[in-house]
């Protein structure tokens, strides 16, 4: 049977793409390799939000491109939300690809493999329950898409533009898709989607959210919850009530974008630092334990030295625990895409530098709390360059995105028993964004 090697870019919400292609491709029994060379079809599931992911997949292209003049029966197949933004253009650049698909139809994969006649959708598509899915994170902890698509009109987004307006999926379909994981051996969920916070409006659900974590709390296996990608204005007092339930993570991930009420207003965002200032100190006195990670970008249009600085300020007083930046990209089709790109690609470079070297120091000193502490770790496997030290996270660090904690062992028949298991851990040092420690006996 041909074996195809698949690709993918950008967020968690694409990697679950990615899983559910590999699941239909699994289903007609193709293999696998993650040697595009050695493929027979070589699948790119490709990022299109910002203009840093569009480079790395042209790069990616050119090389897979590349491959297809060595070996002209390989299949190349791009798929992905560059694709439903830009298939003219690339389609003329790489004529070598033989087949492009955008993000309504990642569950037609083998149809359009095997050249087969399907129906396009009318949206991009929405895994459910029954979505076949060949999981590629360790077997302790996954993803799992509650909706896809967006209905803000973020004035710098493009993601509307790509995915639609916001689609929940049902309760139950969640719950039936999280119960098979924990009847797999899945530990930890992590809720993902454009905006968990809206979850189940677009159904006339009130606090959609809140309705879904208290059922997901009843399935026994499951021991950690975790959402990501909450707006700050939905983070309600029913959500924050029952965020103090013992197996959701005590982590909230709040893209705050900026502090500046003036460049907030042109972001059309509805909340600038002064208000962020004192949700963070609301959930920070109902949550103690609360990990807090966010997102800002720098270089927006009209961010002049003032609006910079009262960037800075808000860092420094937020203290976040993570805390992620991007330089703003101009994207065609958004209503910021008028204002032009005024500010200087070395300026913004700069300012994204100097926010993360505020945050280095406050990362590093948040750490020092864990420091001599007992804390529970989810045993995700060992180090590659140490397969005698364990790697694990703590409640209070998402996959793939935060730091890590390494583990000290003293035999290797203790590695293999506790792999995938939730282990208490004595922390001994860290550094700005990692803590070691040694297994508690």
């Amino acid at each position: 049977m041909k074996k195809v090697a698949l690709i993918s870019f950008g967020c968690a919400k694409n990697l679950i793409d990615s899983e559910v292609m590999l699941g239909y491709l699994d289903k007609a029994r193709y293999t696998f390799t993650s040697d595009p060379v050695k493929a027979d079809i070589v699948i790119l599931n490709t990022c299109g939000f910002i203009e840093p992911a569009r480079k790395e997949a042209i790069q990616a292209l050119r090389e897979v491109a590349r491959l297809k003049r060595k070996a002209k029966e390989k299949k190349i197949i791009v798929v992905g939300c560059y694709v439903e933004r830009n298939k003219k253009s690339l389609k003329e650049n790489f004529p070598e690809i033989d087949l492009w698909l955008g993000v309504n139809d990642f569950d037609k994969i083998v149809q359009a493999i095997e050249g087969k006649p399907f129906k396009e959708s009318q949206y991009s598509y929405l895994d459910d329950h029954a979505s076949p899915r060949h999981l590629s994170t360790p077997p302790a902890w996954t993803y799992v898409k509650i909706s896809e698509g967006c209905s803000h009109q973020c004035s710098f987004c493009s993601i509307p533009l790509i995915k639609g307006s916001y689609r929940s999926r049902t309760i139950s379909s969640i719950l039936k898709e999280v119960e098979e994981l924990g009847s797999k051996g899945v530990k930890e969920v992590n809720l993902v989607s454009q905006d968990s916070t809206y979850f189940g409006q677009d159904q006339g659900l009130d606090e959609g959210l809140s309705l879904l974590l208290k059922e997901l709390l009843k399935i026994k296996e499951i021991e950690w919850i975790r959402f990501l990608y909450g707006y700050p204005e939905e983070i309600s007092d029913s959500l924050l009530e029952i965020m103090q339930e013992k197996k959701i993570c005590s982590y909230l991930d709040i893209p705050f974008q900026h502090s500046d009420s003036e460049i907030i207003r042109k972001m059309k965002r509805g909340m600038d630092g002064k208000r962020a200032l004192r949700l963070v100190h609301k959930i920070r006195k109902k949550i103690p334990d609360i990990a807090l990670r966010t997102s800002l970008v720098v270089g927006f249009p009209g961010e002049g030295r003032e609006e910079f600085e009262s960037l800075k300020k808000f860092v420094k007083e937020a203290r976040f625990d993570h805390l992620g930046i991007f330089t703003y990209s101009k994207e065609e089709g958004t209503d910021s895409f008028t204002l032009g790109d005024p500010v200087r690609e070395s300026t913004k470079i700069k300012r994204k530098e100097k926010i993360m070297e505020i945050q280095t120091e406050i990362s590093y000193q948040n750490n020092q709390k864990y420091l001599n502490k007992q804390i529970d770790v989810l045993i995700e496997g060992t180090q590659k360059e140490n397969s005698r030290t364990l790697i694990g996270r703590g409640r209070f660090q998402a996959p793939e995105v935060d730091g890590i904690i390494f583990i000290e062992t003293q035999s290797a028949s203790q590695i293999s028993e506790i792999i995938n298991s939730i282990q208490k851990v004595e922390i001994y040092s860290l550094d700005i964004y990692d803590l070691y420690g040694k297994l508690v006996q």
